[in-house]
This record gives structure tokens, sequence and C-alpha cells, in this order.
């Protein structure tokens, strides 16, 4: 990534985000954050302005507020320029099975996981066009590997497609369009990390799904991300990129 050259990042205060943007920050890249909670984010942009002395813009905002987050990806340009990548981060849904899905819980599944992220890519493209700039989709291990929660996967499932179609229909204008899907993250006072601490045994018998015995650190995904957004990418286009530790790989016994 060249430096003075911003990049947005939504679901930015915690997790993959923060990890995300601490990597981009140690290289010199302006940074645009946005997540729900302004407590937690301007504390954290003030850490990352007094580690490494990068500008930071930060909103608090909803990602499901489509007026509210094309606004932050116009104030971006204005406070830092035009972007040269988006890092679209959030991701949520509501019910698990079907049978505990109701309509509005997809409406709402696909809102946060889909929606928001071509709201922000739609609302940057133009910005994106002139840098030559660059896109990530966070997806999930769940969009390509059946699990417990039928409207996360398959909602991540429609953001792999539209990475991959994107690096078509945006290729030509210059904009590169990946995703990444990443395993299960160990992220403090996270799921599966207060399974860790309530439940030892269970913990450690889902640490069989990993060849290594271990979930990911976030910070090992956000540098992934980080290269797709840089140059040195240029031939990774419409591409999604599992970052899981092996979780996604067949077993020794082939499933």
């Amino acid at each position: 990534m060249q430096l003075n050259s911003p990049v947005l990042i939504t679901g930015a205060s915690h997790g993959l985000g923060m990890a995300t943007a601490s990597v981009l920050a140690a290289d010199g890249v302006p940074l645009a954050l946005c997540a729900r909670n302004a407590a937690p984010l301007n504390e954290f942009a003030e850490k990352l302005r007094a580690d490494y002395d990068v500008p930071v813009a930060t909103r608090a905002l909803d990602v499901n507020d489509t007026e509210l987050m094309v606004e932050f990806v116009y104030e971006a340009q204005r406070r830092l320029g035009d972007l040269k990548g988006l890092v679209a981060n959030v991701g949520g849904s509501r019910g698990r099975s079907i049978l505990d899905t109701e309509p509005d819980d997809w409406a709402y599944s696909l809102s946060v996981n889909v929606t928001s992220a071509m709201t922000a890519l739609k609302a940057a493209l133009p910005q994106l066009r002139r840098t030559r700039g660059s896109a990530v989709l966070v997806s999930s291990i769940s969009g390509t590997k059946p699990s417990p929660g039928l409207a996360y996967g398959s909602t991540k499932a429609a953001l792999n497609h539209a990475a991959t179609v994107l690096g078509r229909e945006l290729g030509p204008k210059g904009v590169r369009v990946n995703a990444v899907a990443p395993g299960s993250m160990l992220i403090p006072d996270r799921n599966w990390d207060r399974l860790r601490l309530a439940d030892p045994g269970r913990y450690e018998a889902f640490l069989e799904e990993f060849p290594n015995r271990e979930l990911l650190d976030p910070r090992d995904v956000a540098e992934v991300i980080a290269f797709l957004l840089s140059d040195k990418a240029k031939a990774i286009n419409g591409a999604v990129v599992p970052v899981d530790g092996g979780q996604n790989a067949p077993s020794a016994y082939g499933y």
C-alpha cells in the first residue's frame, strides 16, 4: 500500500476491523473508520494517531442506514482525499435454523452482510476509479462450509458471489474487488473466547477442526487484507481468499 492513500473500514472498533486498521496505520495509511459505538471507536482512533501519527476520520453509524453510510464515504473524501481502498468488514445475522428464521431475519441478514457492503462500494466507486483502488469484502468460512446459522452462511455466500461478479464488472474500470473468507477467530470477549473461558472442554473439542489446533489471530487475517488492498496484489481480482488455518480443508479421512 502506498503511503498517503486513504482506506475506509467498516466495523472498525473491535476484532478484525481493529486489527486491519492497526496493520494499515503501521504502514502510514490514512484511515476512515466507522462503527456503531462512538466511545470505543474514538478511543481506538486516538491510539492510532498517537502510535502511528496518521490521520484518522471516524463516524459512529449503523451500516444498515444507507444515508449515513454514503455520507461517511463522502466525508472521508473531504477529510482525507480520494479513497484508495475499502474494507467492508461488518457482518451478522438473526436466526439459526430455518424454523426460527423469519422474513425480517432474512432481510436483516442480507442488509448487514451484503447490502451495506454494496452501498459503501457504490458510493466509493468514483474515488476508487480515480485512484485505481481496491475493495475487500469480508466474508466467512460459513459462506463455503455448511455450519449452523442458515441466514448468515447464505448471505456470506452471496457476498462471495458478489466479489467474483464485481471483479469482472469493475476490473475494466481499474478497480479490483476481492473477498476474504476468515475461519474462526479468537477475539477477546467474543463467542469463541467466551466458550474458552466458560467450557474449556467444548472449546478444546472445537479446536479439532484446525490442523494446527488453534483459532486464528485477527491480525493474521488483517495482513492478508492489507496485501489484497496493495498494488502488490494487482493480479488478484474477483477472488475469494480463504484465511482459515486449514479449518475448511478436508480432514485426514477425506471429509
